[in-house]
């Protein structure tokens, strides 16, 4: 290494430095993980240079044998890994060692229990892998150089992880990069051969590189005593190229440890397959049992990798599997592709369009019999990664009617917010007659299992569906029916109470309809502005009023969400329903109260209402007023 530049010293950003002190003093739990998280940079490095090469074959500068060294030294108590794949220019180095993205970063911090145990299995998961160097490392160096650069374009990268490191160009003759990790007194066990050989099976035995170290003097134990030859101490081979049958359960559980970038518990479920025929490809497919961190950025590339006879082409996850299964991780590996495949020509490639289809039906697979086989597994899933599933129907409509048989609620029949009802649940216990799905969105679960809306089907027993996720209303507007069971929202003025009521509750709702017509029809006037229509109501039994939307309206909740985005919405007034046998509604049918109080409590009622459905009001301060001046004038 001769130095091209003179040093220059840089400061780590402040929740680098941070996550820095938390990495080297508090997670040390699972000190082998170190060794782990490199090796696997260092794959991730080959296979970027080999996708790279796909258009480019100059860039392997004649040295296509892609490979990772692992080697120690007692004396200087360091331990080295090294690559041949793409390395890094200098502002990679400054953009990947020195800073991490803010809000992988905060959210790692967040994360943590302060249960050191459950703590180091954070690392990895936020893109922080590099950094575990630091677990057993009181100094840590980089020397790499950018596949394709000349070689004075090397760069030298140091730091002792205490809040700053110093970089400065290098001459490197060869591309890749070598980390040397210098050790803590403490952590000397791992100079050490037979340790370090043990961690790399133990974690790295499926990394599909060749992992090399230096090969001990034959019959001799003592590590000082290695030939000048290496030996590869991992199989080298693609465990997804394995037959099933040689794969143990443990090392399955690993290898999804390292495609779904570290995550440290077990999967739920994996799917193996090699499919023979018209197509040729492999797919194992995993169920995760934690949702991973960036779950809600659809944009970013997700956890299911594409091979071509093992070589890597990419990781853009909606090409092969739809968005809504992006929790999933794996690998698809097709003999059918051309190396040299296009991302463009991918988006109408019929062999991804098939591998596309046939791996969502495999998650249905594994998400269908977890479901009926080990409901306690599927709910661990649901509560994890539910609301992602939600987005299926409207997105795949082919598999709709599957993806709703896997869907699960919380509803007015288990009086707790778990989401642990299907709809097969929820139809087997459906009143005779009943012909319909009953339903009610909005912002909470508190908010909904305390709707007005609610009073008449829980009178009369009728189970309805709280819904109270975001994603709840594209899911209804997207899925509007279950095995011929239509949905009905029951804020809705089309929900046909009739058929719960007996001959005496009809006879008695057109009674008192016309005895409280003076009083519907004065309160319109008053609310002219701000409804459409106001009616006696069926479906209140404690409440004094409630709002309802047209059979042809988006419900209100819908409406409030579209306009928090900054949806203009066409100008649509809601219905209003008074409880006739409401005390203050009672008040208003009597004759001697005046015009000006009369406008004040219809105020106040439609304001409550509003309110009850999430509403925002515009004149808050207004409402105050009225309702104190109500309070006044009764307490007088």
């Amino acid at each position: 290494m001769s130095v091209k530049s003179q040093q220059e010293t840089r400061k780590f950003e402040t929740e680098t430095q941070q996550l820095l002190h938390l990495v080297a003093h508090a997670l040390y739990s699972n000190k082998e993980v170190f060794m782990r998280e490199l090796i696997s940079n260092a794959s991730d490095a080959a296979e970027k240079l080999r996708f790279e090469a796909i258009s480019n074959d100059k860039i392997y500068e004649g040295d296509g044998d892609l490979k990772i060294k692992v080697d120690f030294d007692k004396d200087k108590k360091t331990i080295s890994i090294s690559d041949n794949g793409i390395g890094m220019s200098r502002q990679d180095v400054i953009d990947n060692l020195g800073t991490i993205a803010s809000s992988g970063t905060k959210k790692f911090i967040e994360n943590l229990t302060g249960d050191s145990s459950k703590d180091s299995q954070l690392i990895g998961q936020f893109g922080v892998g590099f950094y575990s160097a630091f677990v057993v490392a009181d100094k840590v160096s980089v020397t790499t150089r950018k596949a394709g650069e000349k070689p004075e374009d090397g760069v030298y990268w140091e730091s002792t992880g205490e809040g700053e490191y110093v970089i400065q160009n290098i001459e490197k003759a060869d591309r890749g990069t070598t980390i040397v990790l210098r050790l803590k007194e403490e952590e000397e066990e791992f100079l050490d051969h037979w340790r370090l050989r043990s961690i790399i099976t133990k974690y790295s035995d499926h990394i599909v590189l060749p992992i090399e170290m230096k090969r001990l003097a034959e019959g001799k134990e003592d590590e000082n005593e290695k030939t000048a030859s290496n030996e590869i101490v991992n199989q080298a081979t693609a465990l997804w190229a394995r037959p099933k049958r040689e794969v143990t359960e443990e090392q399955y559980k690993e290898f999804y440890k390292h495609v779904s970038h570290h995550d440290m518990e077990d999967p739920l479920a994996w799917s193996h397959n090699r499919v023979e025929g018209k197509l040729q490809y492999i797919s194992l497919l995993y169920i995760p049992g934690k949702a991973p961190f960036d779950l809600w950025m659809r944009e970013r590339n997700h956890g299911l990798k594409l091979y071509v006879q093992r070589v890597f082409i990419m990781d853009e996850t909606e090409k092969l599997l739809p968005l809504y299964l992006r929790f999933v991780r794996g690998v698809l590996d097709s003999s059918d592709l051309p190396l040299n495949v296009s991302r463009e020509l991918l988006q109408s490639n019929k062999v991804i369009e098939s591998m596309k289809a046939a791996s969502t039906k495999r998650v249905l697979d594994m998400l269908e019999k977890m479901a009926e086989n080990e409901p306690e597994k599927y709910q661990t899933f649901w509560d994890e990664m539910g609301n992602v599933l939600k987005e299926g129907p409207a997105e795949d409509f082919a598999n709709k009617d599957r993806i709703a048989k896997l869907l699960r609620f919380a509803t007015t029949n288990n009086d707790t917010p778990i989401q642990n009802q299907s709809f097969a649940d929820y139809v087997s216990r459906m009143k005779d007659g009943q012909d319909k799905i009953y339903y009610v969105t909005g912002e909470s679960y508190e908010m909904v299992k305390n709707s007005p809306h609610l009073e008449f089907f829980k009178k009369k027993g009728v189970e309805v569906l709280l819904l109270s996720d975001r994603i709840d209303e594209w899911l209804v507007n997207h899925l509007t029916e279950f095995e011929g069971k239509q949905l009905q929202s029951i804020t809705h003025d089309s929900v046909d109470f009739e058929k719960f009521e007996d001959k005496k509750d009809k006879k008695e709702q057109k009674k008192v309809k016309s005895e409280f017509k003076s009083v519907t029809e004065k309160m319109k006037e008053v609310l002219s502005d701000k409804v459409e229509d106001v009616r006696t109501s069926e479906r209140l039994t404690d409440s004094p009023a409630c709002l309802v939307a047209s059979s042809n309206d988006m419900s209100l909740h819908m409406k409030q969400m579209m306009e928090a985005m900054g949806q203009k919405l066409p100008e649509t007034k809601p219905i209003m329903e008074i409880n006739p046998s409401h005390p203050i509604i009672k008040r208003l049918k009597d004759k001697d109260i005046d015009d000006a109080k009369f406008n004040d409590w219809a105020n106040v009622m439609f304001d409550q209402a509003f309110l009850a459905e999430g509403g925002q009001l515009k004149d808050p301060a207004q409402f105050v007023k009225r309702l104190n001046d109500l309070l006044v004038s009764a307490a007088s």
